[in-house]
């Protein structure tokens, strides 16, 4: 389990650490930075799967996800008595990003090139990665780690041994240096990363992909956009949990009951309702049911990834679901960690009652802060 968070330097994210739980709800008005939040838990999962570089280019380019205000603000720009302004930099751009938990921690840092020259100047590099056993960096508890193109690896013996000399500066360790001898614990640490889940793009427009018959395939996980719903609900149905999942049904949909047909293998979801004479196909059904269906897919997996992150669930829901999408998120934290970002305040309320840890957020000076205690961290030396 995820114990630790931390990212600095990533949009309103100057230097924010927070503390999980085994399921942590993240609040706060628009604007807060609940959603740059999120895509930094993104691009640490997208490390993982080699793809970190690109994805900070499909926002812009780093250059527009830094911070963008002072590197730091002195006591007079916060009292108000000299307007905010730039200060002379001591430190090198950076955007950092890491995670710990009791096993391991890991953390990585990007910033622009020494010399801006070619097509590709502006692309961010890799300058160092790090990780580590325990929830903070010391300095006897690093067992690999990378500056600039060099990687090295602790054995069991605890000597260092050189894994790469030539790694390019968009390649992660994670991703090159993983390796079943020598560095089974980079490999173990970047499958769990692989592993984890992210929902914010479950499409119920009159096009999306759950409206439409699908060929059906065993599908113990949901696609991202949801377009394998009635594969998922019926993989669920025999492997997973029957009961749990027609109660999910019962409690947001009582007296409701929903199927998967087969027509020469196209799979179709169909919804019998109380009072009709006929199921609804997926088509029918309004974009907030749809939506319910989606995520209970989601949350019922009968493969549970390690950490689930749910971005603005309730969407297109009659406040009338949140209670029962509580209660459904609940359930599904005793069996991976979940994180949800959230600025309904009736679904707060009822995760906050099935005992999650509530982060608030909020801005000051452009900044996104809490008035959480930040926990013990420390970032890897460049």
């Amino acid at each position: 389990m995820i114990t630790r968070l931390a990212v600095s330097g990533y949009r309103s994210l100057r230097d924010l650490r927070l503390t999980l739980g085994r399921l942590t709800v993240v609040t706060g008005a628009n604007g807060s930075g609940k959603s740059s939040l999120y895509r930094a838990l993104r691009l640490l999962a997208d490390v993982a799967q080699g793809r970190v570089v690109q994805s900070l280019a499909n926002e812009g380019g780093i250059q527009s996800t830094l911070w963008a205000g002072p590197e730091r603000f002195s006591l007079a720009m916060k009292r108000g008595e000299v307007p905010v302004t730039g200060v002379v930099r001591d430190k090198s751009v950076a955007l950092k990003l890491g995670f710990a938990g009791e096993d391991y921690g890991y953390a990585i840092d990007l910033g622009f090139p020494a010399t801006l020259a070619g097509m590709f100047s502006l692309d961010p590099q890799i300058k160092v990665e790090a990780l580590w056993t325990g929830e903070w960096l010391g300095r006897s508890n690093v067992f690999a780690e990378r500056r600039g193109p060099g990687v090295r690896i602790r054995d069991d013996a605890g000597q260092w041994r050189q894994a790469s000399t030539q790694l390019a500066t968009f390649d992660s360790m994670m991703t090159h240096c993983a390796d079943p001898q020598d560095g089974i614990e980079l490999l173990a640490v970047r499958e769990k990363m692989r592993d984890w889940r992210f929902y914010d793009q479950l499409r119920t427009d009159r096009d999306a992909p759950a409206r439409r018959p699908q060929i059906g395939t065993y599908t113990p996980v949901l696609d991202g956009d949801g377009g394998n719903l009635p594969a998922a609900l019926r993989t669920i149905h025999e492997i997973g949990d029957v009961e749990g999942l027609s109660a999910a049904i019962e409690d947001a949909f009582p007296g409701s009951t929903v199927g998967v047909v087969s027509n020469d293998g196209w799979f179709e979801l169909e919804m019998r309702q109380h009072g009709l004479l006929r199921p609804l196909r997926t088509a029918e059904l309004s974009d907030g049911t749809l939506r319910y269906l989606l995520l209970i897919a989601a949350l019922m997996s009968p493969r549970p990834p390690a950490l689930m992150v749910l971005n603005e669930p309730e969407t297109s829901l009659h406040p009338d679901l949140l209670g029962p999408l509580g209660r459904l998120i609940a359930l599904a934290s005793e069996r991976s960690q979940v994180v949800v970002v959230s600025h309904a305040a009736a679904l707060v309320e009822a995760l906050e009652g099935a005992g999650a840890r509530r982060i608030g957020l909020e801005k000051s000076f452009g900044e996104t802060i809490t008035d959480d205690d930040p926990p013990k961290w420390e970032w890897p030396k460049r």
